[in-house]
């Protein structure tokens, strides 16, 4: 099968590695739609994060069945969004849905005793059929691999809150995830505010429905974000991983504001008293969904196809793959998908 790989900086090619092997519970996902998210990073700057490694890129995926283990719940044909990452299935997060905060994950080459498989940009893949979850009849794959980074990580966090229709959000880390988490808050009829730095970004945040986009170079973001609020937001989500960013969430909340951080790098200094004591405030850390919200986000996106639309701004065949990690590294993208098979 082909497979995408990093090669040297800003350089990738496509490789041939043998189709992957099953077992146990796992099942075979011809790979139709892979999403980009921070691989560009390891493109760009030969930083690799999470599972990525210059062989094995890409955690989000959906497609088509192609094959399962006898009794399992999913059937060649059957079309699915796989959710991210290798959890162990038993520990009690797991049990409870909270997969994307498993402490045990396990590697999925050792379990199949395969030698390919786990990553995204790629024709076929293998994933625990706990995380296949099933797509809608009618729904493009695009649309539900939506459901994987594009929207998962931001609804999850605002699921968490209980972001509504009173809430005033501050999302900082205009990306391929704060994009989406601008389609969350308005789905649930909250008022938006962004920031960014990026002309194209900005743009599209507000094309998605942002009242307001700053730029920090504009003055002092936090005195532009108290005159539009009268104050100060109910909720802060950051999505950058830079330590302004996290800091203006911090600083930008009124009391008993939450703040939710979903990227991964940043460091954080905390004032408790004045940050935390003082305000009443709510510090929340969060990496997905829960599993048990996986059918209520697919049905959320069956209802705003036209904002999943301007979201997907880009789509290219994997072969074109330096063609998108250049774009994304220009930061002139909402989410760019890529067709392993076209």
């Amino acid at each position: 099968m082909k497979v995408a790989q990093i090669t040297g900086p800003r350089a990738c090619a496509i490789a041939e590695k043998p189709d992957p092997a099953i077992r146990r519970d796992y099942v075979l996902l011809k790979v139709e739609v892979a999403p980009m998210c921070n691989e560009y990073v390891a493109y760009r700057d030969g930083v690799y994060l999470e599972r990525n490694r210059p062989d094995s890129l890409g955690h989000e995926m959906a497609g088509v069945v192609a094959d399962a283990p006898e009794g399992a719940l999913l059937s060649p044909g059957d079309r699915v969004v796989a959710l991210c990452g290798y959890p162990c299935g038993t520990c009690e997060l797991c049990r409870r849905g909270y997969y994307s905060h498993c402490a045990t994950t396990e590697d999925p080459l050792e379990v199949c005793k395969s030698e390919s498989g786990e990553c995204g940009f790629a024709q076929y893949a293998i994933k625990p059929a706990r995380l296949c979850v099933p797509v809608p009849d009618g729904m493009p794959l695009d649309h539900a691999a939506m459901a994987c980074c594009g929207l998962g990580p931001t609804f999850g966090v605002m699921r968490r809150i209980g972001v509504d229709s009173s809430d005033t959000v501050l999302i900082t880390g205009l990306g391929a995830v704060g994009l989406g988490g601008v389609i969350n808050a308005r789905y649930r009829g909250a008022t938006v505010i962004g920031v960014a730095r990026t002309p194209y970004r900005a743009g599209l945040a507000r094309d998605l429905g942002c009242a307001a986009v700053l730029d920090p170079r504009d003055g002092d973001v936090r005195e532009q974000i108290r005159a539009l609020t009268g104050g100060g937001v109910d909720v802060a989500i950051d999505c950058s991983g830079r330590p302004e960013y996290q800091r203006l969430c911090v600083d930008a909340i009124n009391r008993l504001g939450t703040v939710g951080f979903l990227a991964e790098p940043g460091e954080l200094t905390v004032r408790v008293d004045d940050d935390l004591v003082q305000k009443g405030a709510t510090l929340m850390g969060s990496l997905d969904i829960n599993l048990a919200d996986a059918g209520p986000l697919l049905r959320m996106i069956s209802r705003v196809p036209d904002q999943i639309e301007r979201f997907i701004t880009h789509r290219y065949p994997l072969d074109r793959i330096g063609e998108a990690f250049e774009r994304q590294s220009r930061y002139e993208c909402g989410k760019i998908v890529l067709y392993p098979w076209s």
